[in-house]
């Protein structure tokens, strides 16, 4: 089955388009020295793999699909990329001292994802879980969620993605237990062209584009056409809401 991330376009958007959400929620992991080795479970373009190099001398991403990886060597030159799963991570037993997965476990056979992030764990290591949501409001107003609304009805998303609920999850049995998990709000100022490379890169956009419904210029012409408004101040504050749920193993100090 072809996935939605099978894609150049939305390779080349994750890679350089994205606002710095994940440098900036992986800010507050407080560790009391840098880990040896650490893993990106779902790693997508690998920005969210270089967001860990300040925590770990050696850092390697993982990702299903190896049409996202294209621009690996310029988002995260030093980390290493393997292709593979979540539910089968092709890696020995306690071979990570930090793993860390931002919502890329929605997509995926929960239970199964959890107990290998656990096995790949050494006894004392840390795993980070967290994930943020789109852009869709904004410090200064009304404006900018009454865009997006729209915005979701003139390109609805694909199926596929299921919510995450950390401080429910069913942990027994997967080896894993919750220490602490923070909501957090990361605003981010952007200008109207930031803003219009980071929604033309979103996936219900490429897949409009790659059925046909619409072309890439028209995408970008209602976009910008629509945006106009909401940015007719300027710069404007986005904010992107998420969280971060710090897990360790069951049997780990």
């Amino acid at each position: 089955m072809t996935s939605v991330y099978d894609s150049e376009r939305l390779a080349a958007s994750y890679a350089f388009d994205r606002p710095p959400v994940h440098q900036q929620i992986l800010k507050s992991v407080q560790l009391k020295r840098p880990v040896g080795r650490a893993l990106d479970v779902g790693c997508g373009a690998g920005v969210s793999t270089a967001a860990l190099a300040p925590l770990a001398e050696y850092v390697i991403g993982l990702e299903p699909v190896p049409a996202m990886l294209v621009h690996r060597r310029s988002v995260a030159p030093s980390a290493r990329f393997v292709i593979g799963a979540a539910e089968g991570l092709p890696f020995a037993a306690a071979s990570f001292d930090l793993v860390a997965a931002a919502g890329s476990l929605n997509y995926t056979e929960l239970s199964s994802a959890l107990a290998e992030v656990a096995r790949v764990l050494t006894p004392d290591g840390v795993f980070l879980l967290y994930d943020f949501s789109q852009g869709r409001y904004s410090l200064a107003g009304d404006a900018l969620a009454a865009w997006f609304k729209s915005f979701e009805q003139r390109f609805p998303s694909p199926p596929g993605w299921r919510p995450l609920a950390v401080q429910e999850l069913a942990l027994a049995g997967t080896g894993l237990r919750l220490l602490d998990h923070t909501d957090v709000e990361i605003p981010v100022p952007m200008t109207l062209g930031d803003y219009l490379r980071y929604v033309l890169g979103q996936v219900n956009v490429d897949g409009a584009i790659a059925r046909g419904d619409v072309s890439a210029e028209q995408a970008r012409d209602w976009c910008h056409r629509t945006l106009a408004e909401v940015f007719r101040n300027g710069e404007v504050t986005v904010v992107f809401p998420g969280y971060l749920a710090t897990l360790a193993p069951t049997g780990g100090g």
